[in-house]
Formats: C-alpha cells, structure tokens, sequence
C-alpha cells in the first residue's frame, strides 16, 4: 500500500478502534483479503503489525478452530528472513494476530513501482526467501500462498510474511464449495487441482515469483489469473517454455518448476545454488537491491517511526465494534522498569553513495502482480475453486500492487571486495547483554480456572490473569479446559546455560505449544535439571533452569499438577 510517496502508514479513520484486547492502535498499514492491519506496539515499545482478521472469517467456527492451530504452530517458527509472530486471540468476536512489524517495502509494490530485479538481487532473494522456507517447513507450517505481496524487501534482506493463515482459510464456510485458498497465478499445480499441498507446494511458488522477479514475465504466458491457474494445473500435460529465460536462472526455474512435487529441489539445495549464483554471501546487504530501492527503503523506514495522527471528524466518536468482549485491560500491578527497546523498524548499516542508475528497464505487467476478487470459476474439468482472498495487502505492511507500472533502474553490482567487507559484518552473531541473572522464580500450579500467566520480561506472575490476557506473555499454566501449561513464545530445551547455548535450545530443541497435564504430572519433559529458553515478547533471551518440581502446595482446581522451583536470567539480545 503506497500512500503519498513514501508513506507506509495512514491516520485511524472515525470508524478504525483505537484500542484491541489491550493493544492501542496507531496508525492503520493496510487492508487485505483477510483483514485489516494497525500499528501497533508492545509493552516494552516494540513495534508490531496488528491484524483484525474480517467479520466473515472471525464468524466460523472451523476457521476459528484451525486459525487457533495454525497460527499457534507459526510462532514456533524460528528463523532468519521471517517475520515472526508475536501474539494473537480467537476467542473475541474478531480474532486478531500481530506479528513483529518491518516498515518495508513489499515485492509486489517494488516490481510494479520500479520494474524488474538485477539478476544477483533476484538470486539473493530468492536464496534467503528459502531459507525462511526452509525455517517454516521445519516447524510442520507450509505457506500455502507465497506471492510477491508476502515478501518483503528492507534494508536487512526479504522477510516472508503470512504463514500459516491461508490454511486457516481452507475450511472456512467460503471454500466448504470444494475450493481453496490462494493467489492462482502463484499456486502451484496440485493447489491448483486441489490436492493436498506439501513444502514443495511453496518451492513452486518462489519458481514462479523468481520469474517475474527477474523479467517481468510469467513462466506459463500472458493473461489473466485465471487463465494462468489453468496452464499451471495442466503442468504435467503443459510444461511452461523456459527457453526464453537466461542461466543460470532458467536452470533454477526448471528446478523448481516442475510438476512432480517430489522432483521440486529442497529449499536448502535451492539457497545454496542462489549464493553461488548471486556470486555473494545470501546475508551481505549492503546494496543488495538497486539504490533507488534502497533509498525508498530508507524513506519508508524513517517515516514508520512517527506515526501520523488520528483523523478527527467533528462530533464523531471512535469505536471499536464488538470489543468489549475481548479487550484485555494490562495488569494494575506495578512492574519493574523494563529495559529499553531499540526504536522501530530493523537496524541497517551505512549505505556507500549509489552509483548512477542503469537505462530504464521493462515495467511488470501489473496483471502479474493483482489477485482477483472473490470468484467462482470452473477453470476445467479438472480443476474447480472458489477465490476468496483478493491480492490487495499484506499482513505487515497492508502493501498492494498498484497499477501504473514505473521503470527500473539497476544499481551495478558491487564489487567483490566490497561485498566479502559487508557478509563479515552483516554475518556477525548476536551479542547478549545480561539483566539480571539467576532470579528465583517459583511456578506453581494453577490455582483458578483461569490459571497463571508469566512474563519472563519483567519478570512478574498473573495468578488471576485472565482468558485470552497474554499480550506480553511468554508462558500461562492453565487449569481450565485441557489443563496444561502453554508456551506463548517458542520454547526449547538447551543443553548448557551459557547465551549461545540457550538460543541455539530455542532453535534446534523446540517444545510442543503445549504440555497437558498427563505429561507434567509425569514429569518426563520437565524434570529436575531441565534448562528452557526462549525469545520472550519483548525480543529478550530468557532462560528458566528448573532446580526442583514438587507437588502442588497451593490447592486450586488442579492439586495435581506439580510447582516448578527455577530460576531465571535474562538476556538482551543486540
């Protein structure tokens, strides 16, 4: 969504809440097939993109149910080149998710605003787009609907957005027709039939977008979505011309392009031929995209940081339609001080001055770029959907493909050295800056229906916390319901407690969303001796080491369930 030049916000209209489940909304990013985005920010200042999932979604039940899945089994996504998602509900009215928010610019705007890619750059963000892939696969998610619209471009690299919803999606009252959901001219042919979807499903997907990344033109011709849908079902009859596309792209496109999904290359084979075609490490970013690019960027990520201001309407009085049944009010505890929190939007290093832009390329046929609106076509007798997610935001940056296509101008690549100089630099580890360290924290069971949230960050229990109150949380033991102790944040067991260690727990060792209570009472996964991690809310390293488990001393609705004696440090992560 392009507002103005460079503006990546707009001001809350009269009608947009100002305030959801405890989150205050500031500016409104965009509105999509599935909802509409807000900024919005945590506790601690960090800043997300807050989505408000449609009425029509957020009124059935099965897509309450799987959205709750997906979206749950997305947070356990770890990974560079993602953005990760933070905090969601589905019990209100309107489920809602926030994910951490990149003032970026998205695939789908860049190509239609400023043309095609060099080829390095298209290399380059097609290898760490596989890696995100590579990260989601990993956790059991597949995408289901990769598209240029859920990419994008920042100064740091491409980051992939939306994962795990459109599946959510797949058994809403919308497509119960026999159809799916997604964008048809990035679908990949058994999507397109409507067969079951594998990681492959998305490799498909990223062939496609490297295609139009790089030249403007679809692998399987010209036409409108639906015409494309059509050819990409028929792949196995029809395989698309790729003669016309130069190496080493064309070897990557027929790669990935290929009808048999078990024929596709692994994300993992696909970076590494990307880096060796780039001709430059995948995380070396200092003028990985065209400088006029960079510094629409740069524009953009300046201007996130002062979100504009509310518009008023005289005698008009901002509401929030049916929140009153799932705002969650913050704690009236008093915390202690939380530490500081960088400011909005992805750190960059110092850009060298640009080199004059290359001679106007081509412009992308917007036609490539837009998804339809809800339609339902019988493409052939092969294939039959209904589309009901129309092409027109993203969840982080509300970016929609604009029509109007501008030229391009490529920045020359640079040199070697240069770009060794920056992969030292931009491949440097995290630091870990220490807190506070070995604080006693006892978890002890639950003891009301509602159960026990727990803030690593500051660190504080809610014994009374609410239902659905977890914005800033990282665990809840819960006694209601499937009694069980939830990890709101991704948590894994390390096997030493020094930082290095715990993050790489988080990672490699990743626990289950939840542990029910079979599973504590027993004690097998966490027994004495057991170090936890996790990547709390507020970006913080944490590390929960359990010295004891003893037998609940508190009473409550569960007596069963066991305390946990640990102790806790905290780590900032820079």
């Amino acid at each position: 969504m392009i507002n103005g030049n460079d503006d990546i916000l707009t001001p809350l209209g009269p009608l947009d809440p100002r305030e959801t489940a405890g989150y205050r909304l500031l500016a409104r990013i965009g509105e999509g097939g599935m909802g509409t985005v807000y900024l919005s920010r945590t506790r601690g200042g960090q800043p997300v993109a807050f989505k408000v999932i449609r009425r029509e979604y957020g009124q059935d039940p099965d897509f309450r149910r799987r959205f709750e899945q997906e979206v749950r089994a997305a947070r356990r996504v770890q990974g560079y080149h993602l953005v990760p998602v933070v905090d969601h509900d589905t019990t209100g009215p309107l489920p809602w998710i926030a994910s951490e928010f990149v003032p970026g610019l998205s695939l789908a705007d860049a190509l239609t605003e400023h043309g095609p890619l060099p080829p390095a750059a298209v290399h380059q963000l097609v290898g760490c787009t596989a890696r995100a892939l590579g990260a989601i696969h990993a956790a059991e998610v597949v995408h289901r609907d990769l598209k240029p619209a859920n990419i994008l471009l920042g100064s740091t690299g491409p980051y992939v957005i939306d994962f795990g919803i459109a599946r959510a999606a797949d058994t809403t009252q919308l497509t119960r027709s026999g159809g799916v959901v997604g964008t048809p001219q990035y679908m990949s042919p058994e999507q397109a039939l409507g067969e079951p979807v594998t990681a492959a499903a998305d490799v498909f997907s990223l062939g496609l977008i490297a295609a139009v990344a790089a030249t403007g033109r679809h692998p399987y011709g010209e036409g409108g979505a639906t015409t494309l849908a059509v050819r990409i079902a028929n792949t196995e009859r029809a395989a698309p011309d790729l003669g016309g596309y130069p190496e080493p792209l064309r070897s990557l496109l027929e790669r990935t392009l290929t009808a048999d999904p078990a024929q596709r290359i692994t994300t993992a084979e696909l970076a590494e031929l990307c880096e060796r075609a780039a001709g430059r490490p995948l995380r070396a970013f200092d003028g990985w995209l065209p400088a006029p690019l960079m510094d629409r960027i740069a524009r953009r990520e300046a201007g996130a940081a002062h979100p504009p201001e509310p518009a008023q309407v005289p005698g008009a009085t901002p509401t929030e339609p049916d929140a009153g049944a799932y705002r969650s009010a913050q704690p009236t505890e008093t915390a202690p001080p939380r530490p500081s929190t960088p400011p909005p939007g992805p750190a960059h290093p110092p850009r060298p001055t640009a080199p004059p832009p290359a001679p106007p390329a081509r412009s992308v046929r917007p036609a490539l770029l837009a998804g339809g609106g809800v339609l339902a076509v019988a493409l052939t007798a092969l294939v039959t959907w209904a589309l009901v997610r129309p092409d027109g935001g993203t969840a982080a940056t509300g970016g929609s493909p604009s029509g109007g296509g501008r030229t391009a101008a490529a920045a020359p690549a640079a040199p070697q050295a240069t770009a060794t100089a920056t992969a030292t630099a931009t491949s440097k580890q995290p630091t870990y800056t220490l807190l506070f360290e070995d604080k006693p924290f006892t978890l002890r069971g639950p003891a009301s229906s509602t159960g026990t949230h727990v803030d690593l960050d500051a660190p504080k229990l809610f014994p009374g916390g609410k239902i659905g109150q977890v914005a800033g949380m990282e665990l809840t033991y819960q006694a209601w319901g499937d009694a069980d102790l939830r990890f709101l944040t991704p948590m894994g067991r390390s096997g030493g407690t020094t930082p290095e260690a715990c993050r790489a727990g988080v990672d490699t060792d990743t626990l289950p969303v939840a542990l029910p209570a079979k599973e504590l009472k027993t004690g097998g996964t966490l027994a004495k001796g057991t170090v936890l991690c996790t990547v709390t809310s507020e970006r913080n390293l944490a590390m929960l080491r359990i010295t004891d488990v003893q037998p609940h001393s508190g009473g409550g609705l569960s007596p069963d369930l066991p305390d946990y004696v640990t102790t806790l440090t905290l780590w900032k992560i820079t």
